[in-house]
């Protein structure tokens, strides 16, 4: 793992690589969701006809590699925990490892430094008098959120003084198997029938399925966040129930329900009251540790102007948010946990160094190709040699519907970038594996490979074009094993032998330790004949790519980043 950034002093200026020249277009190709498995039937990579994708792997070893994309390697506890496109992204960007997301919040909980911060002691003025409401994703995927930190943090605050709490469940079937929303309800039942045995007033007050209620991004629909604020602050949902566990069950039994799109639902009394809306004096902290899919919540918890949606009322609350989950905007304004300080990041340096800079991808991950990139900043480091362009993504229409998605306006937008020469480095994002591989889609999740394919194709034949140099890898698995399947490797079946499709990130189960990894490839006429995948560094992840990418740009990269991956051989 690489050092911590040096201090502040340090000259920002890169030195030039010995071997490699500089002035090459770079064209960086991310494939979100595009891990590698052996071939399987439920590889739909594999099954996709993907010809540009298979050449790069077949025509040279020497310049393609896997590299790791989850657990330790992008900051996570460990490697038992599966990458996402957040932590993929600021490593990739970074070329360094930070604690991330769930380990951040795993230290401030486990040392108790939680309850001794700002943020905490923020919220903690109005236990004496009012609700502390929580708002997240009821999960132990790790991606989102995870239950024992939910847990950790109710015992936490009720011995810090919170006296009245309601939690708002978003339930899952994404990140964890669908249906397993009526387990963390009877879990979480539990924990609070033990905190109200202390004296604690605490209930579950409202929830939905994450996808449909709450936890969009990006700002593709706001009705989703509307239909989480009418039923966790104003108590108002179509369904109605006396408690969490009969409202899981009963959605439930819809045929089509699926966790993920469980329509809003409120808990209420005898009476018919709702038991938990937000009220004048409240606190709320949104649970979840991920910023993408709190961030759209946050503004309305916490913009005073905000014309998204009607909200009805606004109370007059303390907000924090598990975490900060914009840097830039500084949203939320109060956090339980402070984000990890990426600094000196490669895009920083590049545009400190004169590189011209065109990242370009479709809404769902334009984010993902600048924000996070970019160590979890908004913005330009140069205006005058960035350009960032976002590809709109379709709005009310699910992926596996239009599963090809923006693949190929993004790459048309790349390719008119490589070929005006404007821009030393073009790089974007290509969703299609991931966006439609959570849907479960089998032909669609095909359909969407082989567009990112013929994606692919048209950006290295511009990179071929003007003599450039071309490094595509990707983020996390997810496309590359869409079955669930048991420790031995072996699919898991329904009850009517049909194989389960798996929707999440993969995380190979098979192996004592659990992994994932991706590929990484290097081409186009502009690279140098002797370059080549170093052979010394058997153990690499994401964060070895920024430095590779400083070296086909021509400079030497930091002292203090992962090592790169690349060597020049011969003359």
């Amino acid at each position: 793992m690489a050092t911590r950034p040096p201090p502040e002093g340090k000259p920002w200026e890169l030195a030039a690589h010995p071997r490699l020249a500089k002035g090459k277009v770079v064209g960086v190709v991310v494939l979100d969701g595009w891990g590698e498995a052996p071939p399987d039937p439920f590889n739909y990579i594999h099954v996709a006809e993907t010809p540009t994708l298979d050449a790069l792997k077949k025509g040279a070893p020497e310049r393609w590699r896997l590299i790791k994309a989850h657990g330790t390697a992008v900051g996570l506890p460990t490697d038992d925990d599966m990458g996402n496109s957040e932590v993929g992204h600021n490593a990739l960007g970074a070329g360094q490892i930070y604690a991330q997301g769930a380990k951040l919040v795993d230290l401030a909980l486990s040392s108790g430094k939680i309850y001794e911060g700002e943020g905490f002691k923020y919220i903690q003025q109005s236990f004496e008098n009012g609700t502390l409401h929580l708002i997240g994703l009821l999960s132990d995927g790790g991606v989102h959120s995870r239950f024992d930190q939910l847990q950790l943090l109710l015992k936490g605050a009720s011995e810090h003084g919170a006296k009245r709490i309601r939690v708002h469940v978003l339930t899952d079937g994404r990140d964890v198997l669908d249906g397993s929303s009526v387990r963390f309800v009877e879990m979480l039942e539990e924990d609070l029938s033990r905190l109200r045995d202390k004296g604690v007033n605490a209930r579950i007050a409202s929830g939905g399925g994450r996808m449909y209620v709450t936890m969009d991004r990006y700002e593709n629909d706001w009705q989703v966040v509307k239909r989480g604020w009418d039923a966790h602050v104003l108590g108002e949902a179509p369904h109605k129930f006396k408690s969490a566990l009969e409202a899981v069950k009963k959605l439930r039994e819809d045929p089509k329900a699926n966790d993920q799109y469980l329509p809003p639902f409120v808990i209420v009394d005898e009476s018919g009251k709702p038991v938990g809306p937000v009220q004048d004096g409240d606190t709320v902290v949104t649970f979840n540790f991920r910023a993408d899919r709190m961030v759209m919540l946050a503004k309305a918890l916490e913009y005073e102007n905000f014309d998204k949606f009607d909200r009805v009322r606004f109370p007059k609350i303390r907000y924090a948010g598990m975490l900060q989950y914009d840097g830039e905007l500084k949203l939320p304004s109060h956090y339980l946990v402070a984000p990890p300080q990426i600094e000196r990041t490669s895009g920083e340096y590049l545009a400190r160094n004169g590189v011209r800079i065109y990242a370009c991808s479709e809404t769902v991950k334009f984010g993902h190709v600048t924000f996070f990139w970019n160590g979890n900043r908004s913005g330009y480091f140069n205006p005058s040699l960035e350009k960032y362009e976002e590809i709109p993504s379709d709005i009310g229409i699910p992926f596996n519907v239009q599963p090809k998605m923006k693949a190929l306006e993004i790459a048309q937008k790349a390719r008119d970038a490589i070929l005006s020469r404007k821009f030393d480095q073009v790089r974007v994002n290509i969703a299609n594996g991931d966006m439609v591989g959570h849907t479960g889609d089998i032909e669609a999740t095909i359909v969407g490979c082989k567009a990112t394919d013929e994606a692919v194709k048209i950006i290295l034949e511009a990179i071929e074009q003007v003599g450039g140099i071309f490094i595509l890898t990707a983020d996390h698995g997810n496309a590359e094993d869409m079955a669930k399947r048991d420790k031995s490797g072996k699919p898991l079946r329904d009850k009517d032998g049909k194989v389960q499709t798996l929707t999440s990130h993969t995380l190979n189960p098979v192996s004592a330790l659990s992994s994932v990894k991706v590929p990484i490839a290097i081409g186009g006429p502009g690279l140098a004949p002797g370059v080549r995948f170093r052979k010394d560094l058997p153990c690499t992840g994401l964060a070895n790519v920024a430095a590779t990418v400083m070296n086909l740009h021509g400079f030497e990269a930091p002292d203090h980043y992962e090592p790169t991956l690349i060597e020049v051989v011969g003359n």
